[in-house]
Parts: C-alpha cells; sequence; structure tokens
C-alpha cells in the first residue's frame, strides 16, 4: 500500500489577478505569482522568476488550476514545478481571491493538486521520478499554501 509523507510546504504570493471573462469554459482568470517559499527537509528555498496561475472557475462551482512555478533551492538549485488541481469555489475562496481578509484552513473546501517537479541537478534527480500530491488552503493577500506529500512505495 502506498503512504503519503510530508516532503516540504509551499507558499505562494498570488500579484496580479487579470480577469479574462466568462467564455465557453468558465470564468478564467490569470494570476501572476510575485514569489514565495518552500520548506521541507530535503527541499527548501524561494519561488522566482516568472510563475503564474491560469485558473478556469467552472459553472459547476470548483476551479481548476494549472501552476507553473520556478523554485531556487537555498544551494541555488533549479527546479520547475507544475501542477493542476480542483478547488471547491466557496464563498470563502471567492473573497479571498476578491481581496478579502478571510482565511481558509485544510480541509475547509476541496483543494488539492499533483504538482510535478523536474530538474537536471543531479542533487535532486529524486524528484524526476516522485509522485506528489498537494494539499492546500488560501489566506488574504490572496496567499496559497499547500502541504506537498510524496508518494512513497511500502
Amino acid at each position: 500500500m502506498p503512504e503519503l509523507i510530508l516532503e516540504f510546504q509551499l507558499r505562494e504570493e498570488v500579484g496580479t489577478i487579470d480577469q479574462v471573462g466568462d467564455g465557453p469554459f468558465g470564468q478564467r482568470m490569470i494570476a501572476a505569482l510575485s514569489g514565495g517559499s518552500f520548506t521541507g527537509e530535503r527541499l527548501t528555498g524561494s519561488v522566482v522568476g516568472a510563475n503564474g496561475d491560469w485558473l478556469l472557475a467552472g459553472r459547476d462551482g470548483y476551479g481548476r488550476t494549472d501552476v507553473r512555478l520556478t523554485l531556487k533551492t537555498v544551494d541555488s538549485a533549479v527546479i520547475y514545478l507544475q501542477y493542476c488541481g480542483l478547488v471547491e469555489m466557496t464563498a470563502t475562496v471567492t473573497a479571498i481571491v476578491g481581496g478579502g481578509a478571510a482565511a481558509t484552513d485544510y480541509g475547509d473546501q476541496y483543494l488539492f493538486s499533483s504538482p510535478r517537479l523536474e530538474t537536471g541537478d543531479e542533487r535532486y534527480a529524486w524528484v524526476n521520478q516522485t509522485i506528489f500530491v498537494g494539499e492546500g488552503r488560501l489566506l488574504p493577500g490572496p496567499v496559497v499554501e499547500y502541504r506537498v506529500y510524496r508518494v512513497a512505495h511500502c
């Protein structure tokens, strides 16, 4: 049976959010991610460079995330992180995206992702062959935080 092991916590700071509008697939928003950090036993560093979240809020009350991040470890390795996810667009989530001061906690809504990490740095080559799962929450700012677990083979 596989086991989930907490690998790191990820914090993404959301900058500007451009509203594309209500199109044929739902309400499209494009968020520039202005920074952040990640902290764990084996992975620690900052969110750097070009980053973004292409969110599609569907008529079913759920948003589909499509995120790309550049991570730089404390020892200068660069890791590409991409994930798709699903977020329940509760009233609190919608308020935070709109600049509200409320916060959510893990489990307050369905907010999960499937991060894929990629690097050419041999010190972190293990991320290229690892499956990850993220559980998220939203904070004022807006800020998105994830607990990222690796799927371990027992």
